[in-house]
């Protein structure tokens, strides 16, 4: 069975975020204060931090995870991570531990232990900045993710596959993203094909939908184009987001349309969890 080879050292694997950062990302999300953009920039630097908490072990930092981020908006796509870590798209996670553009001071709730919450002071590490400019060239950005993963998946043929976790909320100005999808999901190791997952931030009201099936319940063709462009749900994904309480089925693609709060915070969660680490 494909995606069960051993995260290590010797053999990582890659997460590339793919993150629209267009004019209408600058909408406000319906359950927050934030906008879109910022919302899924604090929930990408949050997984970039969990990240290195679980690569972080008594002789420090380990190479288990090589990460990116293409951002696209305003006729580009482009590595959106800056200073030591702009000059490629993946870096290793060491390097990503040594090099946020800044750490920050924020607040939190915490429960004071009688009944209460008190209001506690942590340090938030910045990566990844929000942007909402422009058009949504999601083609360009594909196109460019493909070549990057091409060339990892063959220097890496032993590795767990890469994940592409790719959160937008507009149709592509630059055409068709449908082929290029399917291209991009062919690209393999010797234990799988790289897996793309879809987080659909709509415009649209209803309900969301998560990890369908099929598109009978989407309500238009560019959520059922999304659903399409998605990966099956392999077994160690389809059990960690049952393990999150949601229904989901050995049918079921990387897709989740009109996400709010909580399920885009979910969806980076599921997304970045691979089979196994040594």
């Amino acid at each position: 069975m494909p995606y069960q080879a051993a995260i290590q050292r010797s053999a990582p694997t890659a997460f590339l975020f793919l993150v629209d950062q267009s004019g209408s990302m600058g909408d406000r999300m319906s359950t927050s204060e934030k906008t879109k953009a910022q919302f899924v920039s604090d929930v990408l630097n949050r997984t970039f931090m969990n990240l290195v908490t679980r690569c972080t072990k008594a002789d420090g930092v380990r190479d288990y995870f090589e990460l990116g981020v293409i951002g696209y908006g305003n006729g580009n796509a482009q590595n959106s991570l800056h200073g030591p870590l702009g000059a490629k798209i993946l870096n290793p996670i060491s390097a990503i531990e040594a090099a946020p553009l800044r750490v920050e001071d924020r607040k939190r709730k915490v429960d004071d232990g009688a009944g209460g919450v008190i209001e506690q002071s942590v340090k938030f590490p910045v990566w990844f900045e929000p942007q909402a400019n422009g058009d949504t060239p999601m083609c360009q950005a594909i196109r460019l993710a493909g070549a990057e993963l091409a060339a990892w998946c063959d220097s890496h043929p032993d590795s767990y596959p890469p994940t592409v976790l790719h959160v937008t909320d507009g149709e592509s100005t630059d055409g068709d993203p449908e082929q290029l999808a399917d291209t991009l999901r062919q690209f393999s190791t010797n234990d799988g094909s790289v897996l793309l997952l879809n987080l659909h931030v709509s415009a649209q009201g209803g309900s969301s939908v998560s990890f369908p099936a099929g598109e009978g319940n989407l309500p238009d063709q560019y959520a059922k184009l999304l659903f399409r462009m998605s990966s099956q749900l392999p077994e160690h994904l389809v059990k960690a987001v049952q393990d999150k309480g949601q229904q989901v089925s050995f049918e079921s693609r990387g897709y989740i349309f009109n996400a709010e709060a909580g399920e885009i915070a979910d969806f980076f969660d599921i997304g970045t969890r691979p089979s196994q680490l040594r």
